[in-house]
């Protein structure tokens, strides 16, 4: 996959802000502690491996969306994992969900191309063994009324990367994210944990590569256990299906 970004025009902006109108699935939220979870967009195979260990050691669990199609090819953030990598996030308590087969921009495609990249993907990742994926990102964080309406009835939650805090009557299509990624990603997240634990939120945080030398979309693994330790002293941790679950998804 080569580096892209999303439609950054105004119409593209415009359009993400008035799908948050449409197809909506307001959560049901209240928290007696706030809720945190780490998520892994792409897979690369150091988010496979290193995300993944950071998260185990410390006896937690993380949501990792998968694109099948990309597997073991290389991007900009290193190679992706392997099936054998998706195999061994499954065997080890992880959730696998999905992000597409092809890392489709759903916030350009139509109704029934996005409908059909992502039965292809759940179709390979229940070859991984994965249990049918309940939890969906969209890749580049991008959205469209066709990609809400073609998956708001699939998954329980639809991902973005619009910065924010999940709270009581959150649109369950369309749920906000923080990325932990670039110089400041740590920082960032830090703010964001300050900010969910004072309102009692469910922070979602993602990034991709885990690498001492991450590219600008990852973070290097001492932040990302230094986040999890943080994590770990205020916040309930769970994935993305455990904190749907708990607001009655």
């Amino acid at each position: 996959m080569e580096a892209y970004s999303a439609d950054r025009s105004l119409r593209g902006k415009l359009r993400r802000r008035y799908t948050r109108l449409a197809f909506r699935k307001p959560l049901r939220l209240a928290l007696d502690r706030p809720m945190i979870t780490f998520s892994f967009d792409d897979v690369p195979a150091t988010a496979a491996l290193a995300g993944a260990r950071v998260l185990e050691a410390a006896s937690l669990r993380g949501t990792f969306y998968i694109c099948a199609g990309l597997e073991d090819g290389d991007g900009p953030m290193g190679r992706y994992g392997s099936a054998e990598d998706a195999r061994r996030l499954v065997a080890a308590g992880h959730e696998v969900a999905c992000h597409t087969y092809s890392h489709l921009d759903c916030g350009q495609a139509d109704q029934p191309t996005i409908a059909a990249d992502v039965a292809r993907n759940g179709l390979a990742l229940a070859a991984r063994g994965a249990p049918d994926p309940v939890s969906f990102a969209y890749p580049y964080g991008d959205v469209s009324f066709a990609a809400k309406k073609a998956l708001g009835g699939r998954f329980k939650t639809l991902r973005t990367v619009q910065a924010g805090l999940v709270t009581d009557g959150a649109d369950a299509n369309q749920l906000p994210a923080v990325g932990v990624e670039g110089e400041d990603g740590e920082a960032c997240a830090l703010r964001w944990m300050d900010e969910a634990v004072r309102r009692k939120a469910w922070l979602i945080l993602y990034t991709h590569d885990v690498a001492e030398t991450p590219s600008a979309w990852g973070c290097t693994p001492d932040a990302l256990a230094r986040l999890v330790e943080r994590a770990k002293t205020s916040f309930d941790v769970v994935t993305m299906a455990q904190g749907a679950s708990r607001a009655g998804l």
